[in-house]
């Protein structure tokens, strides 16, 4: 039976790593609504008869119509959201946990890698086609790994790294590209780490930062740092972390510095382990500086940029009482500091959370320390509040949330604890 690796002392939670804009008409054009547009939805314009001279009860009854309507429209230009629908979107051809998925430029899904829910790692990748609405198998990568990471590179290669081989029970610091053009992976320079439950940040420039994680044969959360670089193929060592950390997130600021926050790292009584605070990596200068530390520490949290360059930090577990958390706060890069923002209806970790197109956050499944969760929330930056969303079909943790090109969002894979399995099961949320 398969364990959740955070409810081991000492070792690392598992974390899938795990990202249609509506418009208002504030104007009228001659004496009707002349649109509608995205969420608005409007009757078609009755043409007037036009008043001339002297105007009559009905031409006056319908300017007075005309003016409040526009007028109206012009008081009121925030657009109300609905919550939005899930719908099967097929399955995987293999059950999977842990796994990545990485949005191509062609507009496919890649899936790698991951847990198939009986005691194996998985070396076999599969691509999703939104044009058709289904999974098929693509070339395998060389090693089995789970717990990775997944980066599209500048070029449309992914960069695979790191993770754990459960029939050995060893991580592995392979790394390996795959190229849509060819569906083949090959392997590409090593990390001088092993590692999982890493993470792997694209840099403005095309390199690739890889920073923390935990080595299981020694027991090690890990501050060490490497970066890919695409030219040479080759990882090289940069600075190391203020903190050693693994289960953190990463995220790329609009200035080109990554912010990293929280995670798992060497525990001490108040905290047994989870870590309120954060720092920034410099690619200029290769350095490693602290910020501002959270409220609340945490592990097992998601964190997403938001349009006005601020990070959302949502959920997670707290260490000394192994209860996961509904709280959330706002990272300002202009500032350096964390505040407090709406909580979440629902305690949950290893969920996931996407940015939609029209700025709201999607919060989707997770584990809320008993079970699996099928229930969804949104976060909306406008008000600082979450609201709830429908149902999926299916409770899952651990699993991966994808943003597609035409604004929906792909769910697939992921963890049912009751049940102890890994799903194949996928389903797209409609924004």
């Amino acid at each position: 039976m398969r364990q959740r690796l955070r409810r081991k002392e000492g070792e690392p939670l598992p974390v899938s790593l795990g990202r249609s804009r509506a418009a208002v008409a504030t104007s009228c054009e001659s004496r009707s609504q002349v649109e509608s547009v995205s969420l608005a939805v409007a009757s078609g314009p009755r043409r007037a008869r036009p008043c001339r001279g002297r105007m009559d009860p009905a031409c006056l009854v319908l300017a007075l119509v005309i003016v409040a309507g526009c007028a109206g429209s012009l008081a009121s230009p925030t657009p109300t959201y609905g919550p939005l629908g899930f719908s099967a979107a097929g399955s995987m051809t293999q059950a999977r946990s842990d796994q990545t998925a990485t949005l191509l430029k062609d507009g496919r899904v890649l899936v790698a890698g991951g847990y198939d829910g009986s005691k194996s790692s998985l070396a076999s990748a599969e691509l999703y086609d939104p044009k058709t609405g289904a999974f098929s198998s693509t070339g395998s990568m060389a090693q089995v790994r789970y717990f990775h990471t997944a980066t599209m590179l500048l070029d449309g290669r992914v960069l695979i790294a790191g993770g754990y081989d459960y029939s050995s029970s060893s991580v592995v610091a392979s790394a390996e590209l795959y190229d849509p053009k060819t569906g083949a992976f090959t392997k590409t320079g090593m990390m001088a780490q092993v590692r999982i439950n890493h993470t792997a940040t694209l840099l403005p420039d095309g390199r690739v930062l890889v920073a923390g994680g935990y080595d299981v044969a020694s027991y090690a959360y890990l501050p060490s740092a490497e970066v890919y670089d695409p030219r040479t193929g080759t990882f090289s060592s940069t600075g190391s972390m203020t903190e050693a950390r693994s289960s953190q997130t990463a995220n790329l600021l609009r200035d080109g510095r990554v912010l990293l926050v929280g995670g798992l790292g060497y525990p001490d009584r108040a905290t047994r382990g989870t870590l309120a605070s954060a720092e920034l990596y410099d690619p200029r200068t290769g350095v490693f500086s602290s910020t501002g530390s959270m409220t609340q520490d945490r592990s097992g949290h998601t964190a997403t940029v938001l349009p006005d360059g601020r990070v959302l930090i949502a959920g997670g577990y707290k260490g000394d009482s192994s209860l996961d958390i509904s709280s959330a706060e706002l990272y300002d890069p202009k500032t350096g500091t964390f505040g407090a923002t709406g909580s979440m209806a629902q305690n949950r970790s290893s969920d996931t959370a996407t940015m939609l197109p029209d700025g709201r956050v999607l919060i989707a499944g997770g584990y809320d320390g008993y079970r699996a969760l099928a229930s969804t929330e949104l976060y909306d930056p406008k008000t600082g509040t979450f609201g709830a969303n429908g149902s999926m079909a299916e409770a899952r943790d651990s699993h991966t949330s994808t943003l597609l090109a035409d604004g929906r969002v792909l769910v697939a894979g992921g963890w049912v604890y009751q049940s102890q399995a890994s799903l194949s099961s996928a389903e797209l949320c409609h924004t």
